[in-house]
């Protein structure tokens, strides 16, 4: 698998409230750091995405007196789990995680910010009708594949991931720069339907050999057009054939200078 031009890197919700100490927190959720770190700069196009709801939302428990954080309740869109109060706008729960260092992400996308609805996908709220524009956003950029890291991946980063399989962009999750909430086997749940959708899971690890291995490929064809240049002179001057200077150094630009081509079609654009 190759990092193109027309990927992104979409990094989902990597905030406090999501991470160790806070309202919500994700198992080990600050794990995801180090990962998409470290194959962020792979990508040419990243988008951040942000909860970023209102106080009293009605996906909070504290919102439906006498109900509790993790019962479920139908709203008028339909079932709703109910969540511990988390990423009111402008608390510090909000806000990313201190350590999410990607300057380079070309948009911040914040979602779940309607009081009476929740907005797991960074697609569609969660009556699955309403858009967020970010369909719009990577369809006016052509960017037609989606590479999913944060949290959590049970939830809004999966929901994220079948709703581009939905819209027709091919969906990759990079599975261990995420962490999962696991709500009454939610995690068994939502990967039964990526299996449906074609949602894809690699590691990034895996990911990285891949790239490395391609780079070899190209290096080792390189080395292997030089040397058969040098056969050939070599060759031309026993047969008693004395080639002008210039000829050979054209047959041995124009073999690097499509192997230069060919090494970037395989990275994204900068």
């Amino acid at each position: 698998m190759e990092i193109k031009s027309n990927d992104v890197l979409l990094v989902i919700d990597v905030q406090n409230d999501f991470c160790p100490g806070g309202s919500l927190a994700v198992a080990d959720g600050d794990a995801v750091l180090a990962p998409i770190h470290r194959i962020a700069p792979r990508f040419a196009h990243i988008v951040l995405t942000q909860d970023w709801h209102t106080a009293n939302h009605a996906s909070f428990a504290s919102a439906h007196p006498g109900k509790h954080p993790f019962e479920q309740i139908e709203l008028a869109y339909g079932p709703q789990t109910l969540w511990p109060d988390h990423c009111v706008q402008g608390t510090r729960g909000a806000e990313f995680h201190p350590k999410l260092n990607l300057p380079q992400a070309e948009l911040i996308l914040r979602k779940g910010f309607r009081p009476r609805i929740d907005s797991y996908s960074a697609f569609f709220e969660n009556d699955r009708v309403t858009p967020t524009g970010l369909a719009g956003y990577l369809d006016d950029r052509g960017l037609t594949r989606v590479f999913l890291a944060g949290l959590a991946y049970d939830y809004c980063v999966g929901y994220s991931a079948l709703d581009a399989r939905r819209l027709g962009l091919e969906a990759v999750i990079l599975r261990d720069a995420c962490r999962a909430i696991n709500l009454n086997g939610s995690v068994e749940k939502i990967e039964a339907q990526f299996s449906e959708a074609g949602v894809r899971l690699v590691d990034t690890a895996t990911l990285e050999q891949k790239m490395h291995d391609d780079q070899r490929l190209l290096d080792a064809a390189a080395q292997a057009s030089a040397e058969e240049g040098i056969r050939q002179g070599i060759e031309d001057e026993e047969n008693g054939r004395i080639r002008p200077i210039r000829e050979f150094f054209d047959e041995f630009e124009a073999a690097h200078r499509h192997l230069r081509v060919a090494h970037t079609d395989k990275r994204p654009d900068r």
